[in-house]
């Protein structure tokens, strides 16, 4: 006798949709664990500034390369002490606020421009969509770290700058992306028979488009983020990015690449913070992709 499933695929995937998120996130101990990374950075951002901005900008020449692991300084140097005696620990935590809001606004700024730009060119057919697609073809025909180097050479670094930048080379992805969703939605039955129904386009986006497309666009948000992140320590690290008094991780990188052999600690910390976030974003975003398709949702169990 052949057994008979207790469930079949589709009552596992009702039956999950049941289940609270964090119940899911738990399930995947990978996206656990870089979920609760993720909350401790962005409290570090939003909290760094106030708590640790004295220590952060303090001066102690007697702590110069100061090493790491050494209680006999105080907590704050337990990483050890940059070039100026600062601790790296509490300068760290304050960099956080500006790596996090240079990423963060580069990403809402090129989703909701690459979004709507997206929108357009997925339902007109006509030169609109085209000359959309011919620009963002245009702006993807560079390299986005050599582009970003040229704006940033013309216009000068800043936060301001950096952020217009970035989101300009990450907007033709959201582009396409948007545009491909689109033009397979828009031919489905529940669009046309919400169009049959005298409904207008800005009711078919919002209430039958967008829905469908806002699983991939956050979890591409995610990942872009890293790569943002990536992006504007490089830029930083070349000396076109973020400026002191200013600090991000990629500028703590940066200062301390001429004392790699002597105080490698300068340079490793705030990278092994870049690498760290990078990569918990990869993870949280995997399992987002997957709890936010209800076609794949019921595998979390």
């Amino acid at each position: 006798m052949t057994s008979v499933p207790s469930s079949t695929p589709d009552q596992q995937t009702l039956k999950v949709k049941a289940t609270p998120v964090l119940t899911l996130l738990y399930h995947d101990k990978l996206a656990f664990v870089s979920a609760i990374f993720l909350v401790i950075v962005i409290l570090c951002a939003l909290l760094g500034g106030p708590l640790f901005s004295g220590p952060a900008n303090a001066m102690n020449l007697g702590l110069r390369r100061a090493p790491p692991f050494t209680m006999q300084h105080g907590f704050l140097y337990i990483l050890g002490g940059d070039t100026l005696g600062r601790s790296i620990f509490a300068r760290i935590i304050v960099a956080s606020q500006d790596t996090l809001a240079v990423s963060a606004g580069a990403v809402f700024c090129s989703v909701i421009v690459g979004t709507l730009l997206g929108l357009i060119a997925g339902l007109k057919d006509g030169w609109i969509g085209t000359l959309i697609m011919r620009c963002a073809d245009v702006v993807m025909s560079f390299p986005s770290l050599l582009l970003a180097l040229i704006i940033l050479y013309i216009l000068g670094p800043s936060v301001p700058n950096v952020i217009i930048v970035l989101a300009i080379t990450r907007v033709p992805v959201y582009l396409r992306t948007v545009r491909a969703e689109v033009l397979e939605i828009r031919q489905r039955m529940f669009v046309l028979a919400a169009r049959s129904m005298a409904a207008n386009s800005l009711q078919v986006v919002s209430k039958h488009i967008l829905p469908v497309v806002r699983p991939t666009l956050i979890t591409l948000a995610m990942l872009d983020f890293a790569f943002i992140m990536l992006t504007e320590s490089s830029l930083t690290f070349l000396g076109l990015g973020i400026q002191p008094p200013d600090i991000t991780w990629g500028l703590m990188v940066s200062q301390g690449q001429n004392y790699l052999v002597a105080a490698w600690w300068i340079s490793f910390w705030p990278g092994a913070a870049i690498m760290l976030t990078t990569i918990s974003l990869c993870l949280l975003g995997n399992w987002v992709r997957v709890a936010s398709d209800p076609r794949h949702r019921w595998r979390l169990e």
